[in-house]
């Protein structure tokens, strides 16, 4: 391991980190941190969630959406759905990551967001924030 150490950015990066991907999330990644990927961990929490994420200009909502959209259209299925996951603390409804990923479809393809989709619906209803197919049945 090498001789970096968390900085300045890794308080606030944990406190963004557990506010967006939940503190269940933020315990099994910690609890599952090794010599080998100390260092990666640190970067995430220093770059992505305590400089990215907790920069103000955005709104986390925002910046959701942008994630979701970004994840969706470069194939990245786990971490897409946790961010679809972490929406329940971003405000970000599923109104509109439907919407974002009508978008994908325009801007990064229809095989992307088609997979995208499958993913959303998934994760969402799982969390019962949207009906399944079932459940629209029922009520028809």
């Amino acid at each position: 391991m090498s001789d970096r150490k968390p900085g300045s950015r890794h308080a606030t990066g944990m406190a963004t980190r557990r506010s967006v991907l939940g503190d269940a999330h933020v315990d099994r990644a910690t609890a599952n941190t090794t010599a080998f990927d100390a260092d990666f961990q640190t970067l995430i929490v220093e770059s992505a969630w305590g400089t990215v994420w907790a920069d103000d200009t955005l709104t986390r909502r925002e910046r959701s959406l942008i994630t979701i959209a970004l994840l969706a259209a470069l194939g990245h299925h786990e971490e897409l759905a946790m961010h679809v996951r972490a929406t329940a603390n971003t405000g970000a409804e599923p109104d509109a990551i439907r919407e974002t990923l009508l978008h994908v479809a325009i801007y990064g393809g229809v095989p992307a967001a088609n997979t995208a989709f499958k993913i959303a619906k998934e994760t969402l209803a799982s969390a019962d924030r949207i009906d399944t197919p079932q459940a629209a049945k029922k009520s028809a």
